[in-house]
């Protein structure tokens, strides 16, 4: 298999120490420990707690450009992890490279994590994240027309599920959604789930592991919900999204459920756009930011937001 690798990124694989979700409070530890990114001094980073859906603490954390000459694009974050790791802070970069060339206030959402809050929690935290956003677009400089969210792996699979809430719920409005290499099926059962087996980051018994543990033991079975496993909507159940841009690494165990969601939002009739990269195996882009490969699968991330919010800006003005 790592003879498939990208030339790039291959001796990462041997660097990153295999991850144990049976000792997750020990990675999570381990995480928090990671250096920060350095700020940007145009950018402010704030973090602000808001009343979460269960009467918890929410915590927000906020991008701003420091000077602001006109309303802006907004976009809701939610980071991976496999919906048991994980902390906003782990893209900064990445959001501060949102806020700089997509012209984005960016608010990161640190959701509840599993297995101590399975679901609906994380995804009613999201949920409340984007109300929060939308209800105070205004003070954060934001065009409320003009909101977007995305993610990556677990955070995909919440951006997806969330865009199906919000268009249930009939709002908050979003007009583009994000799922970057989504963690969205829980049955774990597709060729790539089955190939994908070694150290590559995120694997198949990891990927039953964290399903597990999202769904209280309940993965697998008949009537899993699609705002938890968005692979489970139908053509029919998948219309009336917003534009879509997504993508997936060619070695990666969401490879075949990220290729059938573009399937089937296709026929939906959603406008979606999809990159697949040959060589790419789960969250190379984080593990090993230099590589050519990375640099080029991020500026594709921040191309994505800065084309589909400016997209609907253009159709507006129409």
């Amino acid at each position: 298999m790592k003879n498939r690798v990208n030339p790039e990124i291959v001796d990462m694989l041997d660097l990153f120490p295999p991850l144990d979700l049976d000792s997750y409070e020990a990675a999570r530890a381990a995480a928090a420990q990671a250096p920060l990114a350095p700020q940007d001094p145009n950018i402010t980073i704030t973090d602000k707690i808001i009343e979460g859906p269960d009467g918890n603490d929410l915590r927000l954390r906020i991008y701003e450009p420091v000077a602001k000459s006109e309303e802006l694009a907004g976009l809701l974050w939610i980071h991976g992890g496999g919906y048991v790791l994980g902390l906003p802070e782990e893209n900064d970069a990445l959001c501060q490279q949102f806020v700089n060339e997509a012209g984005s206030v960016v608010v990161s959402v640190d959701y509840r994590l599993v297995p101590e809050h399975p679901y609906p929690a994380p995804l009613e935290d999201c949920y409340a994240a984007l109300k929060w956003f939308a209800d105070n677009a205004k003070d954060l400089g934001v065009d409320s027309k003009r909101i977007g969210i995305s993610g990556l792996s677990a955070g995909g699979g919440l951006t997806a599920g969330l865009s199906l809430l919000a268009r249930d719920r009939k709002g908050p409005e979003i007009c583009f959604q994000m799922p970057l290499y989504p963690m969205i099926d829980d049955r774990n059962n597709t060729p790539s789930s089955f190939e994908i087996t070694g150290n590559y980051i995120w694997n198949h018994d990891l990927n039953e592991k964290g399903w597990s543990f999202y769904l209280n033991g309940e993965n697998g079975k008949d009537d899993v919900p699609i705002y938890a496993a968005p692979a489970r909507a139908t053509v029919d159940e998948l219309k009336d999204l917003p534009y879509t841009y997504t993508c997936v690494g060619q070695l990666d165990p969401f490879r075949d459920e990220t290729l059938t969601y573009v399937t089937k939002l296709a026929q939906a009739g959603v406008d979606v756009e999809f990159h697949l990269y040959p060589g790419g195996y789960h969250a190379y882009e984080i593990v090993n930011p230099e590589a050519e490969i990375s640099k080029r699968t991020n500026q594709e991330y921040v191309n994505a937001v800065k084309h589909a919010l400016n997209r609907t800006s253009t159709v507006q003005a129409k």
